[in-house]
């Protein structure tokens, strides 16, 4: 017998773990079934959407944070140009267009093989990189969608540094 065909039983559910890093943060949620959560976190640009959940098949914790953008036909292909400049730069998870609704997402999946139970500071990183990678961009995808700017003009303009003080 093969080491991945033994079934180990898993003795605590991530999103058990997933609502109580919520609970700590002061985040609205609302658990949905026993393997899905969805939170609501204010961010400086918008309010994020974020749902956990918890696939057991594959023994994975899938993430996806959506924001109240919805992309017009006219804008997807611009659009699909700064989600591919945007991902190179990213180590961890992706931007994805979400095409029956036009919204953009970010998306990441915690792998947790073999039984491994993930540490609470693991599920914060999962949720704050998603978080942060959001707002980070999201003015980006403004630019695209709304004023009509190419993805390297937005890109830039999103990710415009200043410096010192006036």
């Amino acid at each position: 017998m093969a080491l991945a065909e033994l079934e180990l039983e898993r003795e605590l559910n991530p999103v058990d773990m997933i609502e109580h890093v919520a609970a700590h943060n002061k985040w609205e949620f609302e658990r949905s079934t026993e393997d899905e959560i969805s939170l609501s976190v204010a961010g400086v640009w918008t309010d994020y959407n974020v749902s956990l959940s918890w696939m057991q098949d594959f023994e994975a914790l899938h993430l996806a944070c959506a924001f109240d953008m919805k992309v017009p036909p006219s804008r997807i292909l611009e659009t699909t140009r700064l989600l591919s400049l945007i991902n190179e730069q990213l180590l961890i998870g992706h931007f994805d267009i979400w095409a029956n609704e036009g919204s953009v997402m970010f998306r990441q999946t915690l792998m947790l093989n073999g039984g491994a139970i993930p540490t609470g500071e693991q599920l914060e990183c999962l949720l704050m990189s998603a978080l942060d990678a959001s707002e980070r961009y999201y003015q980006a995808f403004q630019f695209v969608v709304w004023a009509g700017n190419t993805a390297e003009k937005s890109l830039d303009a999103a990710l415009f540094e200043t410096r010192g003080n006036a």
